[in-house]
């Protein structure tokens, strides 16, 4: 009998091994013998990653993805705009620091002309006041000559476009007047439209012929002023000269800089535009990036719930298909459930230690001894005790 356990016990002890074996290399059961199975791990192929691991692995991609396509996606017009903006803010700047040049020494010549003047007065005392009217009446005739000269220049032009319109109603006149354009609408359209223009052209050349005339009396006024101003203030007209030669000098200057003042300024308006101009572009830009960028969101989110995740299979190599996505909870569950009705048959069951006892080198006698043991036990204990029995025999 101790020479049969001796014998029986290495057989066990293989069945054993075998059984470890098995486990190990995943060719029978995955998992030992009272635990169960994760849903995981059933109805997943050895081999196979796990879906929760793949999911974590496209949402931690996903972010970068989508950073690339953006980078791709960039609007051409943003660099445009933005290098308009540049340009712009360039120039504002430039311009501005020499408009601020510009009114210092404006108001540099400013403070020098009043300072020079003011001590050539107090060198000449009451004759600068005297002789003011006469420099006034001067400054007043200059103008009325300059107005004079314009009144020239436009009566002359309507003069130009009288005549002229007088030539095409000739023309339109001797169109109509032909044979065979008696009844054509073409000419009497065209001799009414250069009647139009004669009679406007008549009107501008009387208006203009009448305003030359005023200023041309006004001129003539100032300068007999100035000449009667001449005669009776000779003499301290020649004392006070320098004071308004010097005077004259100035006012030149302060003119020329005062219009390079102007000049920069129109020059910073039309700079401040543009920079506004571009802002407002490459907010539309941005207005218009967010919008498509909502719309696919809007788009992603709306796929339909529980639609069907292509698997990720992994190729001989290892390298992996993409193409999965992650199962739905309710896919889970049901897993889940299977795995667990799949071990409780396991339990209640096992056929399959036998298929690995019969391949261990036991004994005829422990067979029958084993076989009967199992009719007995078999009305008084349930199969979970039975199969802790083989396993402890």
């Amino acid at each position: 009998m101790e020479g049969e356990e001796r014998h029986g016990t290495p057989g066990m002890e293989d069945s054993d091994q075998r059984l470890v074996l098995g486990m190990n290399e995943r060719d029978g059961r995955q998992t030992p013998p009272g635990q169960l199975r994760t849903s995981a791990e059933e109805g997943q192929k050895p081999g196979t990653p796990n879906p929760e691991d793949v999911c974590s692995a496209e949402s931690a991609k996903t972010p970068q993805r989508e950073g690339e396509e953006e980078e791709e996606e960039l609007d051409p017009r943003i660099q445009e705009e933005l290098e308009h903006l540049n340009q712009a803010n360039e120039e504002i700047n430039r311009v501005e620091l020499q408009l601020d040049d510009a009114r210092t020494t404006y108001r540099r010549i400013l403070s020098e002309s009043a300072r020079k003047l003011n001590a050539q007065g107090s060198q000449l005392g009451n004759c600068i006041e005297k002789a003011r009217p006469y420099y006034e009446a001067r400054r007043l005739a200059k103008e009325a000559q300059q107005e004079t000269q314009k009144a020239a220049l436009r009566y002359e032009r309507a003069v130009s476009m009288h005549n002229a319109a007088r030539e095409m109603v000739f023309v339109a006149e001797q169109g109509v007047m032909a044979d065979k354009n008696r009844l054509d609408p073409t000419w009497q359209e065209m001799l009414n439209h250069a009647t139009c223009k004669v009679n406007e052209a008549e009107e501008e050349r009387l208006r203009s012929e009448r305003e030359h005339q005023r200023v041309t009396q006004l001129c003539q006024q100032a300068e007999a002023k100035v000449q009667a101003l001449q005669k009776s203030l000779k003499r301290v007209i020649v004392k006070s000269k320098p004071y308004f030669e010097l005077k004259a000098q100035f006012n030149q200057i302060l003119e020329e800089h005062k219009a390079k003042v102007t000049g920069l300024e129109q020059q910073v308006s039309h700079a401040k535009m543009r920079y506004s101009v571009a802002l407002r572009n490459l907010e539309q830009i941005s207005e218009q990036i967010h919008a498509r960028r909502l719309q696919r969101l809007v788009v992603r989110r709306a796929s339909p719930v529980g639609a069907e995740a292509s698997p990720l299979y992994l190729g001989a190599e290892g390298g992996a298909r993409l193409g999965a996505e992650c199962p739905p909870a309710d896919t889970l569950s049901v897993l889940s459930l299977q795995t667990i009705a799949s071990d409780l048959q396991k339990f209640d069951s096992v056929e399959h230690l036998l298929g690995l006892s019969d391949a261990t080198s036991l004994n005829s006698d422990e067979m029958e001894e084993r076989e009967q043991r199992r009719g007995h036990d078999s009305y008084s204990s349930p199969p979970c005790e039975e199969t802790s029995t083989v396993q402890a025999a």
